[in-house]
This record gives structure tokens, sequence and C-alpha cells, in this order.
């Protein structure tokens, strides 16, 4: 009778240790950027290594996170359908995602183990007395606990559970994997078993793991490679901004900022035919820029914005196609995380992408603008009457608020504070005028809010990595430098290379989510895009812009799923209300692919 309450002892004792641990690790990342801000502008001694430290913290959110969105079943998938379930029945394409998920997972933890050996046995300090391994100890702990999530959490019966024991067993046997290596083509028979994983509900990071463990394993290279591409890159100087902006994100999502806004906007502009959708696109694009991620906004916004397109008198079908390109708007306006994640793949100063983006990303605003007013014209929609004195005071109601995009853009290209320390002020900004001020937040709510942020930063972040790693493979390979010899080759236009280019990200876009797909494809098209003269900063804004598209592009563009998810209509109804927008979206990514003027003109 004791072991049950014992094991749920256990069991709630790791919940709520993991929560403390997750929660403490934020508040240290936000504080310490604060700290050291204040510490160089009066002087006063600062805490050693706080810089480094702060990179270390993002390595632990991220693989925690990771531990949280498996414990929760939301890591980042192709499949809608969700994979760890514990199934009562057999199905063969689901236990294949299932045991190869648990396999990549056990080889990562294996190969994340190797590295912090070696890293024991040749120790470095990032911090006084603090040893890399005590930093990276967190990979091969993390694998395992998402290993075990995974494995109770795949079918009800134990026997069906046993097999995926059994065949990671198995795989790990040298003598039988040598056999097969010789017997079977090891890499399309691993790009067949990916492709059925993903398809069936595997993780992203799974497929793109188990695609770089098959290239080294069959190119004879370390599997530890992997993790050590993956902590290279997590604990890049700039990658804290993610988590910290993400979390403002949150609190003003879980805040009445997004109707105090609404407010503000619709006094400002709802005098205009297509006032309410040019409001909407703004908030919108505000959200998606501080939270890098188009499913919250969709998912946070959806419920309030949608009813009010309706109650204005505009169509069900603009409304829905409204609020499913808004989820993607903003990722051209600072803090951009994808413009960030580019900038540190690419070796590009991040400021000069937030630069770069202030122009094509406001003329793809104006377009989907001059659309709405179009439509409120149409509609006939019910306009408000402007009144300066209601304008200005419902201003007041949400000035602090209104002052935030002040203080990103003062912090980005003020050059007084770092992007980090930006992004932990931000942070602070944010709580404070939040729980504080509009008492909108109650402080036993901010626990919840840190653990779900986590849980969607983990899910990003571990992309990240093991797509790192993926990348190293084909840097090590030269795949580059043969792409390159190839278009030199049979490419001699420029503008031939920029259409090609565009329908590629397109395809890009349309089947791979927008971090992954920056950490594996810009490594390839860099040197591409040096070799025909196209300005880095120039390139990184076609990128993004493309992929932005690619997700209103079906089969799988995510806005597409999350907006049929969220509003309970058939993917046939989102793709017809998308479409208007969707060929608007493309005139601007075209645009900007061929006036390199509208992104390099404000230097």
């Amino acid at each position: 009778m004791n072991e049950p309450s014992n094991l749920g002892r256990i069991t709630y004792t790791y919940k709520y240790g993991l929560n403390i641990l997750v929660i403490a690790i934020f508040v240290a990342m936000s504080l310490l950027p604060l700290f050291e801000t204040i510490a160089r502008i009066f002087g006063i001694l600062s805490i050693p290594a706080s810089q480094v430290l702060v990179q270390h913290f993002t390595l632990w959110i991220g693989f925690l996170g990771a531990v949280l969105a498996a414990r929760q079943n939301k890591l980042l998938a192709l499949s809608q359908k969700q994979l760890f379930t514990r199934d009562k029945n057999f199905h063969f394409g689901r236990w294949i995602a299932k045991a190869f998920t648990f396999a990549v997972l056990i080889a990562l933890a294996w190969a994340s183990w190797k590295l912090v050996l070696v890293e024991m046995k040749y120790p470095i300090d990032i911090a006084p007395k603090i040893p890399r391994w005590v930093a990276q100890i967190i990979m091969p702990v993390g694998f395992i606990f998402i290993s075990i999530y995974v494995y109770l959490n795949s079918y009800s019966k134990h026997r069906y559970r046993f097999t995926l024991i059994i065949i990671t067993l198995i795989l790990s046997i040298p003598m039988f994997t040598d056999m097969l290596y010789d017997m079977v083509p090891i890499v399309p028979l691993g790009l067949f078993i990916i492709f059925i994983s993903l398809i069936f509900g595997a993780p992203i990071f799974i497929g793109l793991g188990g695609l770089a463990i098959i290239l080294f394993w069959a190119d004879f290279t370390p599997l530890s490679a992997i993790p050590a591409e993956a902590y290279r890159i997590v604990v890049s100087p700039t990658l804290p901004t993610i988590p910290l902006f993400t979390l403002a994100g949150f609190l003003l999502a879980e805040s009445k900022a997004s109707e105090r806004l609404m407010a503000i906007f619709k006094e400002l502009f709802g005098w205009i035919p297509g006032g309410t959708p040019i409001v909407i696109i703004l908030l919108c694009g505000f959200f998606t820029a501080l939270t890098g991620g188009s499913g919250v906004t969709i998912l946070a916004l959806g419920g309030l914005l949608f009813p009010m397109l309706i109650k204005e008198g505009y169509s069900h079908s603009f409304s829905l196609g409204l609020l499913t390109v808004s989820g993607s708007i903003g990722l051209l306006f600072p803090p951009s995380l994808p413009a960030i994640i580019y900038g540190v793949t690419a070796g590009v100063s991040v400021k000069n992408v937030f630069i770069a983006g202030l122009i094509p990303g406001s003329i793809l605003i104006l377009l989907i603008s001059g659309w709405a007013l179009f439509q409120g014209k149409m509609n006939k929609v019910i306009l408000n009457k402007f009144v300066l004195q209601k304008a200005v005071e419902v201003s007041g109601y949400g000035k602090w608020e209104l002052f935030l995009p002040i203080l990103i853009l003062f912090g980005v290209f003020g050059g007084f504070t770092t992007l980090v320390e930006t992004a932990a002020i931000t942070v602070v900004y944010v709580f404070m005028i939040e729980v504080f001020i509009y008492e909108d937040i109650k402080l036993k709510k901010i626990p919840k809010i840190i653990i779900d942020c986590t849980a969607l930063i983990g899910g990003v972040l571990i992309i990240l990595g093991v797509a790192m790693g993926l990348t190293s493979y084909l840097v090590d390979a030269q795949i580059p430098t043969m792409l390159l010899a190839w278009v030199k080759t049979n490419i001699t236009s420029k503008y031939i290379f920029l259409l090609l280019l565009n329908c590629f990200l397109l395809m890009v876009g349309c089947l791979m989510d927008i971090f992954s797909a920056i950490i594996v494809i810009v490594p390839l098209i860099s040197p591409l895009g040096e070799y025909f003269g196209i300005e880095p900063v120039h390139l990184a804004i076609i990128f993004i812009a493309n992929l932005e598209l690619g997700f209103l592009t079906p089969p799988v563009g995510m806005n597409l799923f999350l907006s049929a998810y969220r509003f309970n209509v058939p993917m046939s109804k989102i793709y017809i209300s998308v479409l208007p927008f969707f060929i608007i979206k493309l005139i601007a990514v075209v645009l900007i692919t061929y006036i390199p003027i509208l992104t390099l003109g404000i230097f």
C-alpha cells in the first residue's frame, strides 16, 4: 500500500523540483544582465563571468524546456496527431515513429555523455570554480528524461513498450550494425524511416538528429560531434535573447495588454475603412516579433479578434485569412527571433538584420493594409468616429505598453545596452507593469507562465541544437563547396539564381519549421549569395521573408494547421481564405528580392 504513495511522492517531488529549477534559472537570466547594465552605468563592480553564465543558463533552459515539452507532449512535430500517447493497439507506422524516436534519444544521450567525459578529462572553467562539464551535464540528462517520457507514454501494454528497448539494444550492438552496414544502403533506408517517423508524429528534432546520427555513423565520425555542435550554438552570446524576449511576450499575452492596445489602435485607426484589420495587423505583428512564434499569436489572440471582425461586418473568409496571415507578420521587425538566429548562424550582425528588415516589413504591412482597406469599403463596415479626447484618454490607459517598443528599439539601436541586456530589461519591465501597475497577472500565475514559456523555448532550442549537428556534417562533407561549384557551372545570372532561391526557400518554408530551416539551409546558401554579390543582410531578409511566406503554403504551412485548429474549420476553407493574402505576401517577397534598396537603403 505504501509503494504507490511513495512513487507518487517521488513523482511530485521531481515535477516540483524541475519547476523550481526552471523558474530560478529564468530569474537569474533576467536579473544578471540587468545588474550588469546597472554596474556599467554606475561604475560599480560587476558579477564575474555573468555573460558566460547567462549563455550557459540558456543551455539549461533549452534542455529543461525540452523535458517539459515532452512531459506536456508539446514537442514540435509536423503531424498534429500526438505520437506519445499510450496506444492500446499496435500500429506499425506509429511503432516505427516511437521506436525510432526512442533509439535516437538514447544515441544522443550516449553521445552527449561521451562529450561530458572528455570535458571531465580536460576541464575548462566557464566561471570561477565552475568547469564547463557542469553545464554540459544537462545534455545527456535531458535526453534521458525525454526518452523516459517517450517510453512511458508509448503504449499501455508493457510488451509493446518493451519492444522499444529491444530494438534500441539491437541497434547498439556493433556486430549487428556492421553487418547491417554491409547488407543494406544505410542512408536511403535511414531517410525512409525518418520520413515515416515524421509522418506519424515524431518530433522535428528527432528527424534532424536521426539524420545527423545516420550520416555521422556512415562516415565513421564520432557521434559526440552532434552534442558538441549543439552546445556551441546554444551557448552563443546572442541566443539568450530568445528565451528572454519570448518570456516577455508570454507575460504580455497573459495580461490584458492586447485589449488595451486594441482599444488604443481602434480609436486611432477605427475611422478608416479597414481600420480594425489594420489594428489587428499591427497588434499581431507586435506579439509575433516578441514571441517569435506565429502559433502563440494565433492561439492567444484569435478568440478575441475573430468575433470583433465578424461583428463589424467582415466576411468569415477575410477574417480567417487575416488572422492566419497576421500570425507571421512581425518576423522582420525587432526583436524577431528568426532574425537573431539567422545572424548567429550566418555570422551577420543581428543589429544590421533588424535595420534591414524595417522597410521590407513596413511594405508588407502596407500591402496587406491596402487589401484590408479595400475589403472595408466592399463590406461597408461600421466606422468609428475619431474623437481626439477619447483617443488621448484611451492611450493614457495603455501608456506603459506603448512605451515598450520604444524601449526595445532604443536598447537595440541606441548602443547603450547589448541585445541580451535589452531583452532582460524588457522582461523586468513587462513583469513590473503587468504585475504591479496594471495588476493583470497575479504573482501566483507567474510560475505557470514561466513553465509554459520554457516548454515552447525548449522545443525550439533543441531543434536548433541537433540541426547544428546536421549542419556540421554538411559543412565537413563540403556540400556547400560542391553546391557552389554546381551553381558556377550551371547558373550565370544573378536574377535567375534569385528566382531559383525563392522557389527553393518556398519549398523549405512549406516543409520545415523556420528555426531548423535557418540552421540547416543558411550555411548552404551563404556562399552562393556571396558568389553572386548579394549583400549578407539582403540575403537574410530574402530568407526570412520567404520562410514567412512558407507559413501559409500548403500542404504543411504551420499557420494553416494552427488556424484550422484554433477556429475549428476545415483546411479547405483555410486554404481559400488565405489565398489573397498569399498572393500579396508573394508580391512583397518579389519586391524584397529584386529591389535591394528596400533592404539596404536605410544604411
